[in-house]
């Protein structure tokens, strides 16, 4: 649906856009486009959610890891999913059977991960990337320390991390401020860079959008295609990495001849050398949530 469409995108650039602004920007009736955020909302199309950056969670190290499975791959990634560290967790098709993006405070935290995956039944073997530089994503933050965070901020925080478009009411009643009181805190910790808030489309063969991951060997043009790409629309991440790639993209489209159409334009850059896809046909796990209180503590 149009509305749909319309609606997403709007939340994409602003998760907590009042119903009223809504309205007003799709040219429709307050009541009808309330009624359409409900329940794409309720049927899973999306969700709203705070993303903060990971090391203010004390994740400083990011893994991308590409999965061969010898057995049915749903118990492979049920065990995935069960693991705190993992943060995206999908089935895909291509060289690979899943891939797992995984957080940790350290290289050493991360190998210990891997090797803790490594032991589950059914894996047959593990290829790791590690992010250096997310150029584009959920939780680039522009959080340079100058905003400090209490334990009243990480309260909100965490509950907005799992409903981000949670009222002020709601989350004054929860934390015990006034809703005046919560929304000056929001609008400090949006500013301050130290959380985002924007809409998480769920994305596989059987949801509205269609999602590939992209694992780019760049050339001496390479910053310059990355840097294009990040602008454009269809992609939806963007990380330089460290392994058998230079970079890794996420492309996101409604079909399939739309992802074919946006891979040809990958293709056509003059700093990408080599590319390889796999295609996302069921992402179990996707939550980005985590707690900020031992981060807190330290501070």
């Amino acid at each position: 649906m149009e509305i749909d469409d319309d609606l997403i995108a709007a939340l994409h650039e602003d998760g907590r856009v009042s119903v009223q602004d809504l309205a007003r920007r799709l040219g429709r009736p307050r009541a009808a486009v309330a009624g359409r955020l409900r329940a794409i909302l309720d049927e899973g199309v999306l969700r709203v959610a705070a993303m903060v950056d990971p090391a203010l969670s004390g994740q400083h190290v990011i893994g991308h890891l590409s999965l061969h499975v010898s057995t049915r791959v749903e118990p492979v990634a049920a065990s995935l999913r069960a693991m705190d560290e993992t943060v995206l967790v999908s089935a895909i098709g291509g060289a690979h059977d899943i891939v797992s993006e995984v957080r940790a405070s350290s290289t050493a935290a991360l190998q210990d991960s891997i090797a803790r995956i490594r032991a589950i039944p059914g894996i047959a073997g593990v290829n790791t990337l590690v992010y250096t530089d997310v150029v584009k994503g959920f939780f680039v933050s522009r959080y340079r320390g100058e905003v400090l965070i209490d334990d009243l901020d990480t309260a909100i925080i965490e509950r907005l991390q799992a409903d981000g478009r949670m009222s002020y009411r709601a989350l004054g009643d929860a934390v015990r401020l006034s809703p005046s009181a919560v929304a000056t805190r929001v609008r400090r910790l949006l500013e301050g860079g130290v959380m985002t808030i924007a809409a998480v489309e769920a994305r596989s063969l059987a949801r509205r959008q269609l999602s590939m991951g992209v694992g780019l060997v760049l050339n001496d043009d390479g910053d310059a295609a990355l840097a294009a790409l990040s602008a454009r629309p269809e992609v939806d991440f963007a990380t330089r990495t460290i392994g058998r790639f230079d970079a890794v993209v996420t492309l996101v489209q409604p079909s399939a001849g739309g992802l074919h159409a946006a891979l040809e334009r990958v293709r056509e850059l003059a700093g990408v050398e080599r590319i390889e896809t796999w295609t996302h046909l069921s992402v179990t796990k996707e939550d980005y949530a985590r707690s900020l209180r031992p981060v807190i503590a330290t501070l």
